[in-house]
């Protein structure tokens, strides 16, 4: 950046969020991008531009952001897209996301980038290069065979991806994504015990890659085994504690454990992450606090999440409740 020695130490957070959107043709990919400037002495980027592209290279749109600003793509199809992120016309970060879901909704993409001072040109073309920190440099034939299983894995051809999948981890076993895709088909194709292998290997190779231990986990939910399931969801969530799918798994696994008193901060903290998308966090609360003999604040809970959800099958079952056990406002006594 004009003579300027800054090198770009980024921090790409690779899970996104779906959130439940209203009255669009297509989905929502958006997200935040916030750069920490605290160890930057000179000159810092006053705006940066975010691109969007096609898995095949199409470009869909950009947009000019500031640090600690929003960008927004609107109306997108299912598909594997790139964020990329550019300073001066030179790409600084690139994130691959991929957006789909049987309805329309959003999809959260945050992107945290670092600049420092004082690296060579040579450190900082390099520093430039890595994309995320959950991102996996494989080689070219292999990188091949991994964006052909991704192809398969959209159309739901899982039997075919699983070979190619397989091929990559075989030749590098080190490759932590292409484990976890192989998990994930395996587990469409109902073959529990190699989804369970295929993740923990993932796991192994990357013990922080969020994605294997929030699929970890819910694997384990379903085999009712919630003690294991603890131990992925609280590294998952320790990973990425901004998600709120992990916190709300988190919390509702604890509840099966009858530990209420660990499930409650875990789920407020995903209705506050995600107050809609996670509004069935307010009926988990509801149910507990029921339980405690806590009506009122049962009654609160029950109370948002109908606020949330209009069009609740059992909204006259919840709003009786609601009106026997709701403590009514005080109201100030007027002064003389």
């Amino acid at each position: 950046m004009r003579n300027i020695k800054l090198a770009l130490l980024i921090f790409v957070l690779l899970f996104i969020h779906p959130l439940m959107a209203q009255g669009q043709s297509g989905h929502t990919l958006f997200g935040d991008l916030k750069v920490d400037e605290t160890k930057v002495d000179g000159v810092v980027p006053l705006s940066f531009e975010v691109l969007l592209y096609t898995e095949g290279g199409t470009l869909i749109g950009r947009q000019t952001v500031t640090n600690n600003s929003r960008y927004r793509f609107l109306n997108l199809q299912d598909g594997r897209y790139d964020v990329v992120v550019e300073v001066e016309g030179s790409e600084v970060a690139r994130v691959r996301v991929f957006v789909a879901s049987a309805y329309k909704t959003d999809f959260r993409q945050d992107i945290h980038l670092e600049w420092q001072t004082g690296l060579s040109q040579r450190q900082r073309a390099k520093a430039q290069t890595i994309s995320a920190a959950d991102f996996y440099d494989r080689p070219v034939r292999n990188k091949s065979l991994f964006e052909r299983a991704q192809r398969l894995l959209d159309k739901r051809q899982y039997a075919e991806a699983i070979p190619l999948l397989n091929d990559i981890v075989g030749s590098d076993a080190s490759d932590f994504q292409a484990w976890t895709e192989l998990g994930t088909a395996y587990l469409a194709v109902g073959d529990v015990a190699d989804a369970e292998k295929a993740y923990r290997r993932a796991i192994q190779e990357r013990p922080t890659f969020a994605l294997a231990l929030l699929n970890l986990g819910r694997l384990l939910i379903t085999q009712k085994r919630y003690s294991e399931a603890i131990d992925a969801l609280s590294r998952a969530t320790d990973a990425r504690p901004d998600s709120a799918e992990s916190h709300f798994l988190l919390g509702e696994t604890y509840l099966k454990l009858k530990l209420g008193s660990k499930a409650v901060p875990h789920l407020n903290e995903a209705l506050r992450l995600d107050p809609n998308g996670k509004a069935d966090a307010h009926l988990l609360l509801a149910a507990l606090y029921d339980a405690a003999g806590l009506k009122d604040r049962a009654a609160r809970e029950y109370q948002q999440f109908l606020a949330k959800r209009q069009n609740y099958s059992d909204r006259k079952k919840l709003e009786r409740y609601i009106s026997e056990h709701k403590k009514p406002s005080r109201v100030a006594a007027p002064e003389d």
